[in-house]
């Protein structure tokens, strides 16, 4: 049989178990409101200049992408001889 409830049912929490929970609320309500001013702050903060990119760094990264093209254009290469030789032996060329 389950119990009822109604207007004359009552429950126990302990004083240490209140402390908690207003603890907790109020941990979260202190986190909600300074959340609220970063982003207040933030909207009223300028938008960041849009980053230069010096001539250096526009080099430098223009030969990585060319290194990287010529090692994979020499894997291609590897990989092309290596297909030949299983052709070759497969129809026995």
């Amino acid at each position: 049989m389950a119990k009822e409830l109604n207007e004359d049912s009552g429950f126990q929490v302990s004083i240490k178990t209140l402390v908690g929970i207003g603890a907790a609320m109020a941990t979260v309500i202190s986190m909600w409101f300074m959340l609220q001013a970063d982003i207040a702050k933030a909207m009223e903060s300028p938008a960041p200049p849009d980053p230069e990119v010096t001539r250096m760094e526009f080099d430098m990264k223009d030969q990585m992408i060319r290194a990287t093209i010529m090692e994979t254009k020499k894997d291609v290469d590897e990989m092309k001889k290596t297909l030949e030789r299983i052709e070759d032996k497969l129809y026995k060329r």
